[in-house]
């Protein structure tokens, strides 16, 4: 799997004076650990940083860090933003051993609410979990997971035993079939199926009642 690479050089000192003159400089301080290696100072060009955040999924994708020759595997696991200008700060990027695993929580989106049954009949998705923590190899990070309820009818679930995950992705709650999501009836429409189930129930009542006597 080829992963994006963002380009970045060494940086020798660290401390908020040498950082915010390497911002003035367009550039962003960054930390690269994990691995049981000592952390490396980097820093990264501000706008390929920004043009990756504003892609969307940066938090979930994995990167090859090029260092001159050399590269590293690494996950963002933190990105520090200015309160005012939403402007990136500082990042903190994770090293991927070969073969590792890792526990991340992903997104869950749900495609065809336009056409599903229980939707079209006047129901609600209530959504429980936007996002699921899953193990996940490291270098076959999903994006996010993607589920149809086209066919999900008023009061049927999604729970996660029915969700078809890529290989190697297995939820970290594995002690229940938890609900990711449901078609509830909104609550007026409770309300009228109650009153007319008491009515029904009373004529029925009144009918029985009639024929006693």
């Amino acid at each position: 799997m080829a992963h994006p690479v963002i380009k970045a050089e060494l940086r020798e000192k660290a401390g908020k004076g040498s950082s915010r003159a390497l911002r003035r400089e367009g550039k962003i301080p960054a930390v690269i650990y994990g691995d049981k290696k000592e952390p490396t100072m980097v820093t990264l060009n501000q706008i390929s940083l920004v043009k990756e955040l504003d892609k969307g999924g940066f938090m979930n994708t994995s990167y090859q860090i090029q260092l001159g020759k050399s590269t590293e595997t690494v996950l963002p696991r933190d990105v520090q933003f200015h309160p005012v200008t939403d402007r990136p700060l500082h990042v903190d990027f994770l090293r991927l051993a070969k073969g590792s695993s890792l526990n991340i929580m992903i997104p869950i989106h749900f495609v065809g609410e336009e056409v599903c049954l229980g939707i079209k009949a006047g129901g609600i998705l209530n959504v429980v979990r936007h996002e699921v923590e899953f193990s996940c190899p490291a270098n076959a990070i999903p994006e996010s997971i993607e589920i149809d309820i086209s066919q999900l009818e008023m009061n049927d679930s999604i729970h996660i035993s029915m969700i078809t995950l890529p290989e190697g992705v297995i939820p970290v709650i594995d002690d229940r079939d938890f609900t990711i999501a449901m078609v509830s009836a909104p609550s007026g429409l409770k309300s009228s199926e109650t009153v007319d189930e008491e009515e029904a129930e009373t004529e029925e009542d009144a009918a029985t009642e009639g024929g006693e006597e």
